[in-house]
């Protein structure tokens, strides 16, 4: 956590990505802070900026949904119909994007015979042709968009930002300039909020790039790790920052193994990252990349706003829990973020001594009786659902579920 001195008044949110696993994080450390911090409203803050799964959750708050609300929405699946956020929207196979790369099969296969038998070209060089007739994302962000839209369109809430009541941008990458796409400020504010929201979400290779104004834009984390430049420019006295995606420090040195309850209540140690396998190292391998790149950031925004208080929320680099669960499960999207919440809330108490005062310049304080009351918890404990799981009905969401499961495990093991 970095924290500089602040003169001005206002208060900013600036949120990261990192698939669904980053919005449970998100959500869940959102919950602990709102209700331990005396004084913050997070639907009533000076602005907001958000990137990828960031925007998600900061489009929601800017509409007026709480914390909590969003909780009920993504990870209860509670709350009204129009509000909820289920599994299934995120795996909608994208026929009609593979209908039209396949279209052009014949053709391009003509074209890379012809390289090769006419023109003199290598066999990898003419097979490189069919490169253009792959997918550019395997699942459809329609249903998202969808659900995007009837959520805002909700009494109260708007998919338009010029009728926000507070300032949010929700950063996308424009994929032929490679430049940041700041939807929301002026001249980026006439695209409706949902299509923002899912062109920064757009992870090439998942999502096909979501097309504006005739222009294709992808994920906004491309570019940026957390775009809080935004709101520093607003003069802002107090900039909160969270990040989901940490690289793990394993600790694997002698006498130092770390061990992780997983679930079923069972405890494997963990060995060094590099007996995981490729998934475990391409996992810290990115994770590094971008925290590094935050890092860096953080520096810069130091520098050139010194009179502007950073704090930066994100996992503990010992903790194996978010580590280990894959950035796109959503299946234990309950358990990941009950941890999000409890861990934030372990994190205030162990800061409480420097955090209070530099709360105290922007009118907040920790409420320390709800901090350490050991009864708190974001989401009541699962016994309801197996009741529920022994109905008709609930062995019909229960089978679902596991369909479920079994293709984020697919996408896991492809990842």
């Amino acid at each position: 956590m970095a924290v500089r001195p602040g003169r001005h008044r206002g208060i900013g949110l600036a949120l990261a990505g990192g698939g669904p696993l980053g919005a449970i994080y998100e959500i869940g450390a959102l919950c602990a802070l709102e209700e331990t911090v005396t004084g913050l409203d997070l639907n009533a803050l000076d602005g907001y900026v958000g990137v990828s799964a960031g925007g998600f959750v900061a489009a929601g708050l800017a509409n007026g949904m709480t914390p909590r609300q969003l909780c009920d929405a993504f990870i209860g699946n509670a709350g009204p119909l129009r509000d909820r956020v289920p599994p299934s929207l995120f795996f909608r196979p994208a026929w009609g994007e593979l209908l039209r790369r396949l279209s052009a099969l014949p053709a391009q296969a003509a074209r890379a015979g012809l390289a090769y038998a006419v023109q003199g070209r290598s066999l990898l060089g003419s097979l490189e042709q069919l490169g253009a007739v792959l997918p550019t994302g395997v699942f459809d962000q329609g249903p998202l968009q969808a659900q995007l839209r009837r959520m805002f369109a909700a009494p109260g809430r708007s998919d338009d930002f010029r009728q926000l009541r507070q300032r949010l941008v929700i950063v996308a990458t424009d994929l032929d300039s490679g430049e940041a796409a700041p939807f929301g400020l002026p001249g980026w504010d006439h695209v409706p909020l949902s299509v923002a929201v899912a062109a920064s979400a757009a992870l090439p290779g998942l999502f096909p790039p979501v097309v504006i104004d005739g222009r294709s834009y992808v994920d906004g984390a491309l570019k940026k790790t957390l775009h809080a430049r935004v709101l520093l420019d607003m003069q802002l006295g107090l900039v909160l920052c969270l990040n989901p995606l940490v690289p793990f420090l394993a600790e694997t040195g002698p006498g130092r193994v770390r061990r992780h309850r997983v679930l079923g209540g069972a405890v494997r140690p963990i060995p060094r990252l590099a007996q995981g396998g490729l998934p475990m190292v391409l996992s810290q391998t990115f994770r590094s990349l971008i925290h590094s790149r935050l890092e860096l950031g953080m520096q810069g925004y130091a520098r050139s706003h010194p009179d502007t208080d950073i704090l930066l929320f994100e996992p503990d680099h010992r903790d194996p829990e978010l580590f280990l669960a894959n950035t796109f499960d959503y299946s234990q999207r309950r358990r990941l973020a009950e941890h999000a919440y409890q861990r934030t809330r372990a994190h205030l108490r162990s800061q409480r001594g420097t955090l209070g005062p530099r709360l105290s310049r922007h009118g907040l304080a920790l409420d320390h009786a709800v901090l350490d009351d050991p009864r708190r918890r974001l989401l009541p404990r699962p016994g309801p659902r197996a009741a529920r799981a022994a109905t008709p009905g609930g062995q019909a969401l229960q089978k679902l579920d596991e369909v479920l499961n079994d293709l984020q495990r697919t996408l896991a093991t492809l990842g």
